[in-house]
């Protein structure tokens, strides 16, 4: 089986070069590694892919994040076969959002740090998620509606989520938002980046007001597994054909079943787990793991 690696600037001020790919070629030899070919450019100065002889030992990984953190370059190691994925499982926030929406609705009451400390805990497997999603939403008993909807309003997208999306979709993928956050956001957020499918948590509401608890069953990091297993069996796909992608440790366990896992600006519990990492740039960077080269991507979409 081949490999592919793939360097993705996200700064036009440290590009990718050439040099950059003949320094890793001597780590490479530490770790009895070789180039297979020679370097394809998918985006001049910005994003490049080569063969390489074997996948990586997870020391090589973070000797390459050291190599590459000063100059904000994202790297990948990924299959050459099935390198362009047909199912994509994304989480929503602090992924294809820009933040965590339970925290920000909190910030209607005044409550936005305390939750959010719960909320950090939780991304980084420090609390039961079952526990940690029931204690936050408690806190917001009385809230009204209309501070959620407010909340969804001003919701920010990632930078290219939605060119990731729209040009999965165009290529041919089936894309999945799914969430421990509530349907509220995800039905809106899949309808504006181009999800196929979305799936979340439900908040109970009664007389325009949060009622404090969450409608069971509660999806957590096991019902991301089982999503994704259910859309691979509906679709006849195997994990090579997968790409998951999210922040928390709650994603982990989705982001080790598909072939392409990807850590977007992972907490240090995904760090630890997942070669594959989003650290400094934007989504688009998926795409360029997967060999899309930038003329096809669906832009401001």
């Amino acid at each position: 089986m081949s490999y592919v690696l793939t360097l993705v600037a996200s700064d036009t001020k440290t590009p990718v070069t050439q040099k950059h790919f003949k320094e890793i070629g001597i780590i490479f030899d530490a770790y009895n590694l070789s180039f297979t070919g020679k370097m394809d450019w998918l985006d001049k100065d910005k994003a490049a892919n080569i063969g390489i002889s074997d996948k990586a030992q997870f020391s090589l990984i973070s000797h390459l994040r050291d190599f590459l953190a000063d100059d904000k370059i994202d790297f990948f190691i990924t299959h050459n076969e099935h390198r362009t994925k047909k199912l994509l499982l994304a989480d929503m926030d602090s992924t294809i959002v820009t933040g965590e929406t339970l925290d920000e609705m909190a910030g209607h009451i005044g409550l936005k740090d305390q939750i959010a400390e719960i909320t950090a805990k939780a991304m980084n497997g420090e609390l039961d998620f079952h526990d940690a999603i029931r204690e936050r939403v408690g806190l917001l008993k009385e809230l009204p509606y209309s501070d959620v909807l407010d909340t969804l309003e001003h919701t920010g997208m990632s930078e290219g989520a939605q060119t990731f999306v729209q040009t999965m979709r165009t290529q041919g993928a089936t894309c999945v938002l799914v969430s421990g956050g509530f349907t509220v956001f995800t039905n809106a957020i899949a309808e504006k980046c181009g999800f196929h499918f979305n799936h979340g948590n439900t908040l109970e509401v009664e007389n325009d007001k949060l009622t404090g608890k969450v409608k069971e069953p509660i999806l957590d990091k096991f019902a991301k597994v089982e999503f994704l297993k259910s859309y691979m069996k509906d679709l006849n796909l195997e994990a090579a054909d997968c790409l998951t992608i999210g922040d928390g440790a709650n994603d982990i366990p989705m982001l080790k079943i598909a072939d392409l896992g990807i850590g977007y600006k992972p907490k240090e519990a995904v760090k630890k787990e997942i070669g594959n990492c989003i650290i400094y740039g934007d989504l688009t960077a998926a795409l360029y793991a997967q060999g899309y080269n930038r003329k096809m991507f669906q832009i401001g979409v």
